[in-house]
């Protein structure tokens, strides 16, 4: 299947806009899983009108804007509906859009009825995990029209034939396309509409005494990540300082990079006056976070916030920063957003707080929290994970990097 023209011209015009260092193996703005999308479900588009296509976590707006020129979109003609789950992923496709002047070709929305009623078809990049796409699936069967198509491309490195086994359970047939490009698209039609939704699980974890709510792209699920017990533990612990200034009890903490938002709901359940701000850039994190802290009776004390690596965070407005940095971007191994949180830590922290962290030792990132945030001395660890505490000095912030 050939590409058009006016397709082809538009998808070599794209951008990642990343924020991150420029590495070789560094993200490209369409890659080849998203070029086998598009003409896999080019017959089907050229059939549609524009409001009746769902997009899902496009990455950078090749799927968004590739469906909107294939299906004329527009104020007149209609618009593409979009539901990104990183914030990131929303503004390269905001600063494509722009560049093509396609701006007026979509509408966000959120992962519900809103995106998806009346759709006949939906575009998907596959997650690479089963519980985010369950979670998609069951909405796509369940709110869009009965004769919706849903079409998800990945690398076929990066898929799995269990992949096929959740599409089934929500839709009567599944196909694979052949493989281009290292790339194969999953085809599901007939969706089975009865099926109740998963997802948030909400589960009991008596080990930490709190409990935790998850919908399906939220990071460790409706679990406890081993380094966010590590910190937990060590946070618990008899000899542990009180994290804050002077050894007082703190007054505002940020879990920074929240995921389900089990370290928020420990801090407020931990210090009863203190503020809690989660922040995280996937959408299915604040939702679930938002769920946890109602869950352990401290939504009153938990403000959800999305944004890329607390971007939007007030300088010197917190005595405590709690961080579990992430050191994967989907399938690559990547730390430039693990030392963008430490940057963040080091402005938003007053003079005397403290950033209390966890890694996987074998990443070494003491270094890099010396310059962003502060000293940090001796700190326990165990062959797997390491929890650092960082304190923020008087006087200037210090130099990051």
């Amino acid at each position: 299947m050939t590409t058009s023209p006016d397709l082809a011209a538009l998808l070599e015009r794209l951008r990642t806009h990343d924020v991150g260092p420029d590495r070789e193996d560094a993200p490209v703005a369409v890659d080849p899983a998203d070029r086998l999308l598009l003409d896999e479900a080019s017959p089907l588009l050229a059939g549609v009108a524009p409001g009746a296509v769902a997009v899902v976590d496009d990455r950078y707006g090749a799927l968004t804007l590739g469906a909107a020129l294939l299906t004329g979109a527009g104020p007149a003609a209609g618009r593409v509906r979009v539901h990104q789950d990183a914030c990131t992923a929303e503004a390269a496709l905001d600063a494509n859009a722009r560049a093509a002047g396609m701006t007026t070709a979509y509408d966000r929305r959120g992962l519900d009825a809103g995106l998806l009623a009346g759709a006949r078809v939906v575009l998907l990049r596959l997650p690479r995990g089963l519980a985010a796409l369950r979670d998609v699936a069951e909405h796509v069967a369940r709110e869009a029209g009965p004769d919706v198509v849903l079409l998800g491309s990945a690398r076929v490195k990066h898929m799995t034939r269990a992949m096929n086994d959740v599409l089934a359970e929500s839709f009567g047939e599944v196909r694979a396309s052949l493989a281009r490009g290292k790339s194969r698209v999953l085809v599901a039609s007939a969706p089975r509409p009865a099926r109740p939704l998963t997802y948030p699980v909400v589960t009991d974890l008596a080990e930490v005494g709190l409990r935790v709510a998850a919908f399906g792209a939220a990071f460790a699920g409706a679990g406890l990540d081993l380094g966010t017990r590590f910190l937990l533990d060590r946070l618990g612990a008899d000899d542990a300082p009180t994290p804050g200034a002077e050894g007082a009890a703190p007054r505002d903490v940020v879990d920074l990079g929240c995921g389900t938002g089990l370290l928020a709901a420990w801090a407020a359940r931990r210090w009863p006056d203190a503020r809690v701000v989660a922040a995280d850039r996937s959408d299915a994190a604040v939702r679930s976070t938002a769920l946890t802290a109602r869950e352990n009776g401290v939504a009153d004390r938990v403000r959800t916030v999305r944004d890329d690596a607390g971007a939007t965070l007030a300088d010197a407005s917190a005595d405590v920063v709690l961080l579990n940095p992430p050191f994967h971007d989907g399938a690559a191994v990547r730390t430039d957003a693990a030392h963008r949180m430490f940057a963040t830590a080091g402005r938003v922290l007053r003079p005397g707080g403290e950033l209390w962290c966890v890694w996987n030792s074998h990443l070494r990132y003491r270094p890099a929290l010396e310059r962003a945030v502060g000293p940090t001395p001796p700190f326990p660890r165990d062959p797997r994970f390491t929890v650092p505490r960082s304190c923020r000095p008087s006087g200037p912030a210090p130099r990051r990097g």
